[in-house]
């Protein structure tokens, strides 16, 4: 298992919607496992959390956001495709402008050169175990 030796900074948002969230799936090989967290991305030097998460939401899947309020901030350290992760979270909630998000089934979108795709997922298959949400401690905002 190797070390990346850098820590990732990111902005991601929490939006919710009565007893569901929008999240993007991912997936390891390693693991053979499905998973899913907020959306967003990285905080580019010289760039609030803020703005960074207005960019990535708008790059990603061209939504604006608003009633964005902070969270707060969440440390991770993970295992993904056998390499050992580092991640500070700037963590917000918010709302989309577009109403029309709140009706989606999924929407796919490209991030960096990987097909990925965003549903809305209830809260509850989390809280079960049935489907795993990264990093966990998201759950303790729902």
């Amino acid at each position: 298992m190797s070390k990346s030796s850098k820590i990732r900074v990111l902005a991601l948002g929490l939006i919710q919607n009565s007893d569901r969230i929008f999240v993007s799936q991912g997936y390891d090989t390693s693991k053979q496992q499905t998973f899913y967290r907020a959306l967003g991305g990285g905080i580019d030097f010289g760039e609030s959390s803020l703005d960074a998460l207005k960019r990535e939401f708008q790059e990603e899947i061209q939504a604006e956001l608003t009633n964005i309020d902070y969270l707060g901030c969440l440390e991770n350290i993970f295992v993904y495709e056998n390499n050992i992760q580092h991640e500070l979270i700037q963590l917000y909630r918010c709302d989309f402008v577009d109403l029309k998000l709140y009706e989606l089934e999924e929407l796919k979108f490209m991030e960096k050169k990987r097909k990925k795709k965003a549903l809305w997922v209830p809260i509850e298959q989390f809280k079960s175990g049935e489907l795993i949400l990264f990093p966990e401690q998201f759950l303790q905002y729902f």
